[in-house]
């Protein structure tokens, strides 16, 4: 059974995960509970109307920035493109785009809630939750957001509102990492798109050694490496 929270602040070892990736239920989205959970590798997922879920999945999708695969189709676009890209210009935007594109009538349907966006922003105001923009004029028409912890950065959403605008601030994304000698962009669940654009599954002990090599606490201080 998925260990229960309380208010204090632990996470059960990663070994007494259950199978399908659950490792605990309830907590809060505190930073202090938000950063000692990514630098274990786990993240929060859960719908509306439900406890917070904490999941350390195994395998994990990752994607190694030295192996990120350009198509000659993202190639050329990538050479032609008239939009302008920056780095934590309008995070709140990002995430409300990344909510509002995955939301249903109402705003349901999607694990971006209210509090969820809350407690991102106020990582954001702490220097470890990022944002990439695309912008066509004034217009925000594509980003992505995420943590970063030490050289990891763990991906949380994306959103397009022109075609291949996520594929765009994504290469730019794994450039900036490439740059920085990233370890990796954690991916957490795996999709065919993300493995037609050079991701793979580890194992969970392999993901927990790119961690150390990260300097992700407890192995490195609690800072994050991005650096606009």
């Amino acid at each position: 059974m998925p260990s229960l929270l309380d208010r204090e602040l632990w996470f059960p070892p990663l070994e007494s995960t259950h199978e399908s990736g659950l490792l605990a239920i309830g907590g809060d989205l505190s930073p202090e509970r938000l950063l000692l959970a990514y630098s274990l590798g786990v993240f929060p997922w859960y719908n509306p109307g439900e406890p917070i879920l904490w999941w350390s999945p195994d395998p994990r999708c990752v994607l190694f920035p030295d192996e990120f695969h350009l198509s000659h189709s993202l190639r050329r676009l990538l050479r032609k493109h008239s939009y302008r890209l920056s780095q934590n210009e309008n995070f709140a935007a990002v995430v409300y785009w990344c909510r509002r594109l995955r939301a249903g009538p109402g705003g349901y349907g999607t694990w971006i809630t209210s509090e969820m966006m809350h407690a991102y922003r106020r990582l954001h105001e702490l220097g470890f939750a990022h944002s990439i923009e695309c912008w066509d004029g004034e217009t925000l028409v594509g980003g992505l957001y995420g943590v970063c912890i030490g050289r990891c950065f763990f991906g949380e959403s994306m959103f397009s509102r022109k075609d291949n605008t996520s594929k765009i601030v994504l290469a730019y994304l794994m450039d900036h990492l490439r740059d920085r000698q990233f370890e990796l962009l954690d991916c957490q669940q795996t999709t065919d798109h993300l493995l037609s654009l050079g991701a793979r599954e580890i194992s969970r002990r392999e993901f927990t050694e790119c961690l150390k090599r990260a300097s992700v606490p407890p192995h490195g201080p609690l800072i994050s490496c991005f650096i606009n």
